[in-house]
């Protein structure tokens, strides 16, 4: 499937003016939604330096607010107002906010954002019916990863293959932001170059945004020791133990989708898009499948779950839930190779 990366970069749509309309900024990506916000924003200070931006949170809407927003001064000319997690817009704000996303009058450059789901939708409904220009913010599916990290690393003036943006997934993880801040770091030091696995692999080697990941790998290959090690390393060094639940649970996730899915007999490319990972990822997920059943799986992520909660805020001490928790992963997994 081809990516359109621009979606990642600049998210603007050409237009002679970006006053007297409205953008619909949607989707539960916050990176690519700040981008896309960013440079609107951006393209309307280029047209008018002078334009008041104001910036506000859908529910604090209420009582007339917008109204004062959008040209409350007989004597402000040019406008931006950004409007944040629409889905929270008051019910006495609708009808406003509505008729002028509709139908901005000339001075405004209206911004809206919203974050997904179906609260909002009757106003989402109405903005498309009505052609209004919306950027999608959405999740970066696992197998277009790669691709958003070379796009990112273009961006930045470096080259980069396929192998050496999958080694930095696998270092610093999925989330798009700490993606872009791992690229920043290797942009300061080899910036216009063209960068290879084993650069990315020797830049990020024993770097505590890693440790999360590598404890992941280990407690589902049947090494509790060395996960036990790195974890209490990872936590003395300031890695959140959020973090570590959400490498485990995106790595059980996998597992368990390819336990049900490998007896399809199915391509290995719609096996790993099924999967949600890259193809050559397959052939871990073969090995650890040895020691794993769908049962076992189930049983692991429900004690991440649980550990998930009580690393935020339910228990006294992350550290020592994280701890346990790797004991249940690993109880799990021994059952798992018993059956």
């Amino acid at each position: 499937m081809a990516v359109d990366s621009t979606r990642w970069h600049d998210g603007a749509v050409a237009q002679s003016s970006v006053f007297g309309s409205t953008l619909l900024v949607q989707g539960a990506e916050p990176l690519l939604a700040e981008r896309a916000v960013a440079a609107r924003v951006a393209q309307a200070r280029r047209e008018h330096p002078d334009a008041e931006l104001t910036e506000v949170n859908a529910a604090e809407l209420a009582d007339g607010r917008f109204a004062d927003l959008i040209g409350g001064s007989l004597f402000a000319s040019w406008v931006i107002v950004v409007v944040n997690d629409l889905a929270s817009l008051p019910e006495q704000a609708l009808p406003l906010v509505r008729q002028s996303a509709l139908e901005p009058y000339p001075e405004l450059c209206l911004v809206l954002v919203h974050g997904g789901g179906l609260k909002g939708k009757a106003l989402i409904d109405a903005l498309k019916k009505a052609k209004v220009t919306r950027i999608a913010a959405d999740p970066v599916k696992a197998w277009e990863l790669p691709k958003f990290v070379a796009a990112e690393a273009k961006s930045l003036r470096m080259g980069m293959d396929v192998q050496a943006a999958q080694d930095l997934i696998d270092a610093v993880g999925t989330d798009l932001r700490s993606l872009a801040g791992a690229l920043r770091q290797l942009a300061s030091d080899y910036q216009g170059e063209q960068l290879s696995a084993t650069m990315v692999r020797r830049y990020f080697d024993g770097r505590a945004e890693v440790t999360s990941f590598a404890v992941a790998d280990d407690a589902l290959a049947g090494r509790p020791g060395p996960a036990l090690e790195k974890l209490r390393w990872a936590l003395s060094t300031g890695v959140a133990p959020v973090l570590v639940t959400s490498a485990l649970a995106g790595s059980l996730r996998g597992l368990g989708k390819y336990l049900e899915l490998r007896s399809a007999r199915m391509p290995d490319n719609d096996l790993a898009r099924q999967v949600g990972v890259p193809p050559w990822k397959l052939k871990d997920l073969s090995r650890l499948s040895r020691d794993w059943s769908s049962q076992a799986v189930s049983i692991a992520i429900r004690a991440v779950a649980r550990a998930d909660e009580q690393v935020k805020g339910a228990a006294a001490d992350p550290g020592f839930a994280l701890e346990q928790l790797l004991r249940t992963v690993d109880q799990a997994r021994q059952a798992g190779r018993a059956r």
